[in-house]
């Protein structure tokens, strides 16, 4: 047996060189599969709906996709689409395959996989216990479906019965990135260890390569390894780079969950075939003693508006870490003030970040900083957007006249790149959900839709 699996790029829309396109095209591989989305940018994709990449670089990348998969008669799948895998992130990313393919005279059957969870659903999961935490994830409670949009994250089950049913093109919502390109494989009695570790390898395109793009690998599989091939010019692969990638979004490199089990890469063995690809040994697939789908969340939690200063001033960055609590007691009372009692001060989050002063590790550097200059960003919390800008003016203002001891008379402090300071950020989300639905078949929460294009 042998298999040829590309990806072409690591997320749709993040594009990728024609001509490593057409190498991978080249090599007549078996389906062709992109990830188009994930929770690595945060809940706001998830909350609002809204894709991090733009329309037009979007279409950029799908119109040579489905050119390719028309000139080699394979299937292609995009899982995640919109970002977050919403339901109308699958539609937007339909409404472009639709126009193209009328643009570039193209037929095919179009398969929708749609991941959005209903209320009433979770709900009743939730009532007959099939909702399990995972490690660090907070209680809930049912009445948090109310406030959340949520996706389930599919495995390969969907997917396999989309093709199954002739689909030659897959646009699925929220879908687990290896299986995207673990399904066909699957179908095809690829062994599981070698399909769920080559599926990883890829997942994010040349993520693995040196250096590292959003071009394309390929690889091809066999009875008892894979190949992995990166295929833009001036790029590479090594052992380490290729195992590194095992560790990328996993807090352990050996064991790796996914819906149906786990795979387990301890034994797995990397070798040079040359300086542009790598083959890859046994690793080995451990079945779930149940079906799992991770259940993904987001909701609204509020506005904000930042501001972005700097100083440098030694007097001014060492009497900062003293003034800010001050400083944050006299906001509270202004907020009293202003608003006439109208916004409680609890509902308000005034936070300043020192950048240069520890501010990534929040305080927690392992050796004491010592800067010359430090960035300050200020984020107000809210509510609402017109809260949120209203005390940011008066936050604005204040914090670029502190009051510092060993100066006499008013004195500035932070220094602003923008007239007016306050920019508005907009709504805020937070994840709501770390946890996995449980006695579920592997296609129960998923709902598919097909059509002739």
């Amino acid at each position: 047996m042998e298999l040829r699996i590309l990806a072409p790029t690591g997320a749709l829309g993040a594009g990728f060189d024609a001509d490593a396109l057409a190498r991978g095209l080249a090599a007549r591989p078996d389906v062709i599969a992109c990830d188009a989305g994930s929770t690595d940018s945060g809940p706001a994709a998830l909350g609002s709906g809204t894709p991090k990449l733009s329309d037009e670089a979007v279409i950029r990348d799908l119109r040579l996709l489905l050119k390719a998969r028309d000139e080699l008669g394979v299937p292609l799948i995009i899982g995640s689409c919109g970002t977050a895998g919403r339901d109308r992130g699958v539609d937007q990313v339909a409404s472009f395959t639709r126009s193209l393919a009328t643009e570039e005279n193209l037929h095919f059957k179009l398969g929708l996989i749609y991941a959005d969870q209903p209320v009433q659903r979770l709900k009743d999961l939730y009532d007959t216990g099939r909702i399990r935490r995972l490690a660090n994830a907070p209680e809930i409670d049912r009445e948090l479906f109310e406030r959340s949009h949520t996706v389930a994250v599919m495995g390969v089950e969907p997917l396999q019965e989309a093709l199954r049913n002739g689909c030659d093109v897959v646009l699925a919502g929220r879908a687990s990135d290896t299986a995207l390109f673990a399904a066909l494989p699957h179908m095809r009695g690829a062994d599981p260890g070698l399909t769920w570790h080559m599926a990883k390898t890829i997942e994010c395109g040349a993520a693995c390569a040196i250096p590292p793009s959003a071009n394309g690998l390929l690889v091809t599989l066999r009875e008892d390894h894979f190949d992995v091939t990166t295929l833009a010019s001036g790029t590479r692969l090594t052992p380490r780079s290729v195992a590194a990638h095992t560790l990328y979004e996993n807090a352990d490199p050996y064991y790796i969950a996914e819906p149906s089990g786990a795979l387990d890469t301890t034994e797995a063995t990397y070798e040079p075939v040359d300086e542009r690809t790598v083959r890859v040994r046994g690793a080995r697939y451990i079945p779930a003693d149940g079906y799992t789908n991770k259940l993904e969340g987001a909701e609204l939690v509020g506005y904000q508006t930042v501001i972005i200063g700097g100083v440098r001033d030694r007097v001014v960055i060492d009497a900062l870490p003293k003034l800010l609590p001050t400083a944050k007691q006299y906001f509270e009372a202004k907020i009293l003030d202003v608003f006439n009692g109208r916004v409680d001060p609890a509902d308000i989050d005034i936070d300043y970040r020192l950048y240069g002063a520890g501010a990534v590790l929040t305080g927690s550097e392992p050796a004491p900083l010592d800067p010359h200059e430090l960035g300050v960003l200020i984020t107000i919390t809210a509510p609402d957007q017109e809260t949120a800008h209203t005390i940011a003016t008066f936050v604005a203002h204040a914090s670029s006249h502190l009051p510092i001891a060993e100066y006499d008379g008013l004195v500035s402090t932070l220094a602003y790149p923008y007239s007016p300071p306050e920019m508005d950020r907009g709504a805020l989300y937070r994840f709501t959900l770390h946890h996995v639905a449980t006695g579920v078949t592997p296609t129960e929460l998923f709902r598919t839709v097909t059509e002739e294009l």
